[in-house]
């Protein structure tokens, strides 16, 4: 004969599944040796890096890439993605922005905590960019070899990825999405890494590119 449970069971038995499963989620944190705090500091790199800049390479790369620190203005740099060898005569492009606009100075961190966020902080602790992944249940990041920065959960899955946030850059594998969030946006200029006049964007039926002009109202197609 078939058991059946209370009625009065079947919430309680809801609420065991949504506290265990959250319980799971609190409990993925990332793993001491997997955390770090780099500080914007110290001596520059040597090599020829694109817009002239100067930069400090971080310890968080996957050859041909990696996180640097650049300026091309004193005390102004942006986080970024790398990718060329330095050892290589040709000039070092950079990829990819985490903080266009929002720019750090000398003495900003890097941060990667156990609660799984990455947050890009200046110096006076001011935060000027961050993955928002903060207790959803991210236990590591790295950089794969086709240079998307991922910050992942236990089962490998992306709870965030840098192919999602491009700046002027696709690389191979990266996809503008139709009626998405993503977009490539120019520079202002080599020294002026600001959201430039160019806009090109993946509608509905085509791939179209914008030119905005200080005094237009809207972009021009």
């Amino acid at each position: 004969m078939p058991c059946s449970l209370p009625e009065f069971s079947l919430p309680l038995i809801t609420i065991f599944f949504l506290v265990f499963g959250a319980s799971n989620v609190a409990n993925a944190i990332v793993p001491p040796s997997s955390t770090f705090k780099y500080v914007n500091e110290g001596e520059f790199g040597e090599s020829s890096v694109e817009y002239l800049a100067d930069y400090r390479p971080l310890l968080t790369y996957l050859f041909p890439f990696q996180l640097c620190f650049y300026n091309t203005t004193p005390n102004a740099f942006t986080l970024a993605l790398r990718m060329g060898s330095p050892r290589s005569e040709s000039i070092v492009r950079w990829v990819w922005e985490a903080n266009r606009g929002r720019l750090v100075r000398e003495n900003a961190t890097l941060t990667f905590g156990s609660d799984g966020n990455l947050v890009l902080a200046d110096a006076d602790g001011t935060v000027a960019w961050q993955t928002a992944t903060a207790n959803k249940g991210v236990v590591g990041l790295k950089i794969l070899p086709n240079g998307n920065l991922v910050l992942y959960d236990k089962k490998g899955k992306f709870i965030w990825q840098s192919f999602d946030h491009p700046t002027d850059t696709l690389l191979v594998g990266q996809t503008l999405r139709s009626n998405g969030p993503n977009k490539l946006v120019s520079r202002m200029s080599i020294a002026d890494g600001s959201a430039g006049p160019y806009r090109f964007v993946m509608e509905q039926r085509f791939l179209k590119m914008y030119y905005k002009t200080k005094n237009s109202a809207s972009p021009l197609l």
